[in-house]
């Protein structure tokens, strides 16, 4: 995957971490780009339960974080603070404190749209941990991916084995 041209950095300009209000990542992100802020927020899909209904939804990879490009001679970075949904720009010493370099830079080559795909490491014989839907929380070994994003996982329970074709993003 390539990184989107919207994500490139502005010369001088670095990633930094901003901790938002619970649950308020969307709406830092929304007021930090009316700012004229470019911003990324990485998100998973999620399948949730409620009432006997799956359901997925898109949920913030990072809880209560998100990630701004400022250029700190140019910007003015201490309106952050201030922002609807924003906690708080994390800096040291009353300064903002950049991201390393390559962290972002990974997580917006495998992503697509906003959603950061996990995936993209899996290999035949590895083991895995089912994290979301009807088999969340079981352990598996993968035996065979293919390109419709599915994945034949061989579940290990009670003495045997059962092969399983789940969705790579669980």
């Amino acid at each position: 995957m390539q990184i989107s041209s919207s994500y490139e950095l502005a010369q001088g300009a670095r990633w930094y971490l901003v901790h938002t209000r619970p649950n308020n990542e969307r709406k830092a992100e929304l007021n930090l780009e009316a700012q004229g802020l470019k911003t990324f927020l990485p998100q998973l899909e999620k399948t949730i339960r409620h009432a006997r209904r799956l359901t997925t939804v898109r949920r913030p990879l990072f809880a209560r974080y998100l990630f701004v490009s400022l250029d700190i001679g140019r910007d003015r970075w201490i309106s952050i603070n201030s922002t609807v949904g924003v906690s708080r720009l994390i800096a040291q010493d009353g300064r903002p404190v950049a991201v390393p370099f390559g962290i972002v830079e990974t997580l917006l080559a495998h992503s697509d749209a906003g959603l950061t795909r996990l995936d993209h490491s899996l290999a035949q014989g590895q083991r895995v941990r089912i994290l979301s839907g009807p088999l969340a929380d079981f352990t598996a070994t993968i035996m065979r991916l293919d390109a419709r994003r599915r994945v034949d996982v061989l579940l290990e329970g009670m003495g045997s084995g059962v092969s399983v074709s789940v969705d790579r993003r669980t």
